[in-house]
C-alpha cells in the first residue's frame, strides 16, 4: 500500500465530499452516446474517453496508463452510474452496497501506478462481488448472501478470490445483489433477497435477470462496473450471462477457490467472472484461478494456471469438432426455449461451421434421459448445504442476529417477516428440506457417485469420447444445459447469441418479474471436460468476434446510466 501525503489525503476527502453530495442531489449527469460502439471504439461526444457502457479492461488500462483519467475517477463515475439506476429511475436493485473504502483504495492504487507501474491488467480496475463472497468487515462492507440474518456479521478473512484480486491491484467497488443464499432458500424469484429486494433485467422493464448471480449480471450488462464476480452451483453464472447479454465463465469446480464464499455445496460451487467480453473474462479468470490451501478441491487442479488470454484466437475453431447434445436441451420439461432461440441457435451452428469447425449433430449424452429423471443432485445439495452453512455460521467472529445454524436461520426468518418474509416471498422449503437431512450417510455417497456417473463418465465425457469432440454446444438458457456440467463439476463458457423479438409472448417469472420479454438477450454455451477452460475460451472468443452479437442491442433507455468519465474529471 502506498501512503498518501497530507495534501493527497486532503484532496481525497474533497473528492469524496463532492461525490457524496452529488449522489444525493443528482447533479452528476452525462450524455449517453446513442451511436453503436465496440469495446475498442471511442465515441466522439465522450471527449476521447471510453464509453463506460462498453468499456473493456484493456481500454480502461490504456486510459489509466496514459493519465487521461485515474482509478479515483473510475470509482467516482461508477458510483454515480449506480446511483442513477439502482434505487432511482428503473430501480434495478442490482447493487446491494458500495465500498466506503473504494475511493481511498483507488487513490493508493493511482499513486502506486505512478511510482512503480501496474501490478496486472486488473490494477486500478473496480470490481463488484456477489454478496456471498467475503470481504473483511474493517473495509466497511457486509457479507450476507442477501440476508438480514448476516447483517454486520464479521467474517474471519477475505475470500480466496478476493485476496487474488487485491494482490492484482483491483479495487473492490461493492457487493452485488443476488438470489438470497444463492437461491437455495426455496421457490423464490431469481434475483430477490431480503436485503436487496428484486433485481430486474435492464433490457426490458421488470424482466427476470436469472440465476443467483443476478446483480452481478445486471451490473455488468449496462456498465455499472466493468468486471463482476458471480458463483454457480447450477446455472447461476451461465443463466445471468444468458439473459444479460454477457460473456460468463463457470469454471471447473476446483479451478477457483471457494474459501470465504457462503456455500451451497463443495461438490458443485465455483466462482467465475461475468463481463461484457470474453477477453475481459479471460483476464479475470487468469488472476482468480489457482490453488488455495484453504480449499482442498483446488489442490487437484493442474500445477500451472494458464494465461487464458493466450486462448483468444479468432481461428480457434478451425479443425475442431463441436457436438450438439440435442436430447438434453430438447427435454420436454424444459420450457425455456422459444422458437426464436432455436432459430438463432441453428444460425449459430452455421457460423461455427463457417469458422472452420465440424458440427456433429446430434452428439447426445448417453445419460441424458437419466439426468432428466434423477433426484440425486437434490440429495447431495441438501446434505452439503446444511453441513457447510452451519460451519459458516460457526466460523464467524461475530453475528449480531444470533443466528449460528441453519435451524436458527429458519426461526429468524419466521420471527422477522417484515425483513425476510414479505408478501410473495415467504417460502423456506429449501432450508427446511436441507435441515431435515441427517448427514453424509450411504444414500448421500451413492447419490454423489451417481451424479458423477451421469454428468461426467456417462455424460459429457462419454459424448466427447464417442464422437471425438473438442466441446459441446447448447443454447445457454436451457435448464438442462447447466445440469450435466453442474453435477460433473465441469466448465461452461457463455457468450451472447441474440434477443427475443418484439412480438414474443410475455410470460411470468415470479411475483415481480416477467420472462420472456421483448429484447431480452439469450446466449450460447460451450461445455467441455474438467479444466478445459482454455479451449472453451478460444472457441467462445472466435464466435464472439465473428458475430459481435452483444452490440446489436442496448438496454431500455431509462436503464442506461448517463454519467461518463468526462462528467466527473476535474469536478
Amino acid at each position: 500500500m502506498v501512503l498518501l501525503n497530507s495534501r493527497s489525503s486532503w484532496l481525497l476527502h474533497l473528492i469524496r465530499f463532492i461525490f457524496i453530495s452529488s449522489c444525493f442531489i443528482g447533479q452528476l449527469k452525462g450524455v449517453w452516446a446513442t451511436s453503436e460502439s465496440t469495446s475498442s471504439t471511442f465515441v466522439d461526444d465522450l471527449e476521447g474517453f471510453p464509453d463506460l457502457y462498453e468499456a473493456s479492461v484493456m481500454e480502461l488500462q490504456e486510459g489509466l496508463d496514459a493519465g487521461r483519467f485515474t482509478s479515483v475517477d473510475l470509482v467516482t463515475a461508477y458510483f454515480a452510474r449506480i446511483d442513477e439506476v439502482n434505487l432511482k429511475g428503473p430501480a434495478l436493485r442490482a447493487v446491494l452496497e458500495l465500498n466506503p473504502s473504494a475511493l481511498q483504495q483507488a487513490a493508493a492504487i493511482d499513486a502506486e501506478r505512478k511510482v512503480s507501474g501496474k501490478r496486472s491488467l486488473l490494477h486500478g480496475i473496480p470490481i463488484l462481488l456477489k454478496d456471498n463472497i467475503a470481504t473483511i468487515a474493517s473495509e466497511g462492507m457486509n457479507t450476507t448472501a442477501g440476508s438480514f440474518s448476516l447483517l454486520h456479521s464479521i467474517v474471519p478473512d477475505d475470500a480466496g478470490v478476493v485476496k487474488r484480486l487485491r494482490e492484482a491491484g483491483a479495487i473492490i467497488l461493492g457487493k452485488a445483489n443476488l438470489s438470497e443464499f444463492a437461491h437455495y432458500r426455496g421457490n423464490l424469484a431469481s434475483g430477490w433477497s431480503g436485503r436487496g429486494g428484486q433485481t430486474t433485467n435492464a433490457y426490458y422493464p421488470s424482466a427476470d435477470p436469472c440465476g443467483s448471480s443476478s446483480g452481478s449480471g445486471v451490473s455488468a450488462s449496462i456498465g455499472l462496473v466493468t468486471v463482476t464476480l458471480g458463483t454457480e452451483t447450477d446455472g447461476s453464472i451461465s443463466c445471468p450471462s444468458d439473459r444479460n447479454n454477457l460473456a460468463g465463465i463457470k469454471p471447473t469446480v476446483g479451478l477457483t477457490s471457494r474459501a470465504g464464499v457462503i456455500p451451497v455445496s463443495k461438490h458443485q460451487d465455483t466462482v467465475g467472472p461475468l463481463c461484457r467480453s470474453i477477453t475481459d473474462a479471460a483476464i479475470v479468470l487468469s488472476i482468480i484461478a489457482g490453488k488455495d490451501p484453504n480449499d482442498n478441491f483446488t489442490l487437484a487442479q493442474p500445477n500451472v494456471v494458464p494465461d487464458y488470454t493466450q486462448a483468444l484466437n479468432k481461428g480457434a475453431l478451425v479443425g475442431k469438432r463441436i457436438g450438439v447434445p440435442r436430447e438434453v436441451f430438447l427435454n420436454p420439461n424444459d420450457t425455456g426455449l422459444d422458437p426464436s432461440v432455436l432459430a438463432a441457435f441453428e444460425e449459430a451452428l452455421n457460423t461455427i461451421r463457417s469458422l472452420g469447425a465440424t458440427v456433429v449433430d446430434p452428439a447426445n449424452l448417453p445419460s441424458a434421459q437419466q439426468i432428466a429423471a434423477s433426484k440425486n443432485e437434490t440429495v447431495v445439495l441438501d446434505v452439503d448445504f446444511k453441513i457447510q452453512l452451519n460451519a459458516w455460521f460457526e466460523a464467524l467472529l461475530q453475528n449480531p442476529s444470533g443466528v449460528r445454524s441453519l435451524a436458527d436461520l429458519i426461526v429468524y426468518n419466521n420471527a422477522n417477516p417484515e425483513l425476510e418474509e414479505p408478501t410473495n416471498f415467504t417460502d423456506q422449503s429449501g432450508f427446511i428440506q436441507s435441515e431435515a437431512t441427517t448427514g453424509m450417510n450411504a444414500g448421500y455417497f451413492a447419490s454423489l457417485a451417481f451424479d458423477k456417473e451421469l454428468g461426467a463418465t456417462n455424460g459429457i465425457d462419454a459424448a466427447l469420447k464417442e464422437h471425438n469432440l473438442d466441446a459441446l454446444l447448447l443454447p445457454a438458457g436451457a435448464i438442462t444445459t447447466w445440469i450435466p456440467a453442474a453435477i460433473a463439476g465441469y466448465p461452461i463458457v457463455t457468450v451472447p447469441l441474440g434477443f427475443y423479438p418484439e412480438n414474443v409472448t410475455i410470460g411470468s417469472a415470479g411475483p415481480l418479474t416477467i420472462y420472456p420479454a421483448p429484447g431480452v438477450p439469450f446466449g450460447l454455451s460451450f461445455l467441455g471436460t474438467g479444466f478445459s477452460e482454455f479451449d472453451l475460451v478460444g472457441f467462445a472468443y472466435a464466435y464472439e468476434q465473428k458475430t459481435l452479437a452483444r452490440l446489436k442491442r442496448r438496454a431500455y433507455p431509462s436503464a442506461i446510466p448517463q454519467t461518463q468519465l468526462k462528467d466527473v474529471i476535474g469536478k
